[in-house]
Parts: structure tokens; C-alpha cells; sequence
């Protein structure tokens, strides 16, 4: 699949039911970057994503020099630095920056916790599963959604106010993932503004035309 994708584009390897995956295509299309897309799977395609990445970790950015990146966090911070201003997701101005950074890590937090009640749910055989564990990460997914629901809250229609940015993109991503995988868990009820604010994002086309399903 192929998105903005001109000659000698940056590839991005990964499957979109990735959180992580999603955020930076996402991202790489708001800020106006050509990439190819190659939805390698780090379980159905393992041997493929092992030839062109040793250590098998979605998301994995090929850059156009061929030099290879990982984690959604390091990715976006590379591609950050070859947009102009206008264009970067993260705020510049230090008290902005440092909302987008709480909210961005509430919703990684929200991402990983989420992530390993799937793995613990999918992965492992019933017979070896650990109830207490995973009550104990679900508590920890639930009280991320929770304070982004506060957030949410507040938005103007944004999280912090109108101009959209990188915490948008990680807190809608990390909502539509948990609303996906484990909707019994994150109770739409209880997360009104999440659900108004993720149905906001969800509509604008980087996130429509860059599915998770």
C-alpha cells in the first residue's frame, strides 16, 4: 500500500491495528511527509519483518538513506526536525510543550496498558493466564483514559485549544485502539468526551484514509 509515496520516499513498516503504527502515519501525513506504507505483521509476517528489521519492532521507519528507526516517540522526533515549523505537531513554546507531553504520555500509558491486556487476553494460554495481573494493568489503562477524559473535557475542539497537535493524535489513536480490542473494558459511557473527541478526530482525513481495521 502506498501513501503520499513519491520516488526514494521514508518507509514505514507495521500494521495500522498497531497504536503506534497508526500515530505515525498519521502524524507523517499531517505534517505533509511522503512515505510508503508495508504492513508487515510482527506475527503473521515475522520472517518477512525479521529481513528488513533484525529486531522485529513495529512501527520501523526505513529513512530515504536507508538508515532504520524505531519507536513511534523517536520516529516523530526525527521527522519533526525536516518539517518547518508550521508544520511540527509539537508545540515550541516550553509550557505548551510540556501539556502536550503529559497528555502524549497518558496516552502512550493508556496504548501499553492496553496492549498488554490483549497480549495477556490473545497470546498467552488460558491456563497460564494471571487474573491479578491483569486487573492491575487494566487499572492502570483505566485511570490513563480517565485523566484524558478530563481532558478531553476541555477541549476547544482540541486538547489544547484550536489548533490541533501531537497530543491529539496520540490520545484519539489510543482511544479508537482500546474501543476496538476492548470496548467491555473502556465503557464508552463513562468517557463521553473521549467519545465526542475521538468521533472529532476519526473524521479528518489522515485519520480516515489510515484505517486501524
Amino acid at each position: 500500500m502506498l501513501l503520499f509515496a513519491p520516488a526514494n520516499a521514508m518507509v514505514l513498516i507495521g500494521m495500522l491495528d498497531s497504536p503506534y503504527v497508526r500515530r505515525v502515519a498519521i502524524s507523517m501525513k499531517r505534517m505533509g511527509l511522503a512515505f510508503e506504507h508495508t504492513p508487515l505483521s510482527v506475527f503473521r509476517t515475522f520472517e518477512q519483518f525479521r529481513a528488513i528489521n533484525p529486531v522485529v519492532k513495529a512501527p520501523t521507519l526505513v529513512c530515504d538513506d536507508g538508515t532504520m528507526l524505531m519507536d513511534s516517540t523517536l520516529i516523530l522526533d526525527h521527522l519533526e526536525s525536516l518539517v518547518a515549523p508550521d508544520r511540527r505537531l509539537m508545540p515550541q513554546e516550553p509550557a505548551q510543550r510540556r501539556e502536550a507531553l503529559r497528555l502524549v504520555g497518558l496516552a502512550l500509558a493508556a496504548a501499553d496498558k492496553t496492549v498488554q491486556m490483549v497480549y495477556e487476553r490473545t497470546q498467552r494460554p488460558a491456563e497460564k493466564r494471571f487474573d491479578p495481573w491483569f486487573d492491575r494493568v487494566q487499572s492502570q489503562a483505566l485511570a490513563s483514559f480517565a485523566e484524558l477524559e478530563s481532558a478531553a473535557a476541555l477541549s476547544k475542539p482540541w486538547l489544547q485549544g484550536e489548533r490541533f497537535n501531537a497530543a491529539d493524535v496520540m490520545a484519539a489513536v489510543a482511544w479508537r485502539f482500546g474501543q476496538y480490542y476492548q470496548p467491555g473494558e473502556f465503557r464508552a459511557a463513562a468517557h463521553p468526551a473521549l467519545v465526542a473527541f475521538s468521533a472529532r478526530a476519526e473524521t479528518l482525513p489522515e485519520f480516515a484514509s489510515t484505517p486501524l481495521d
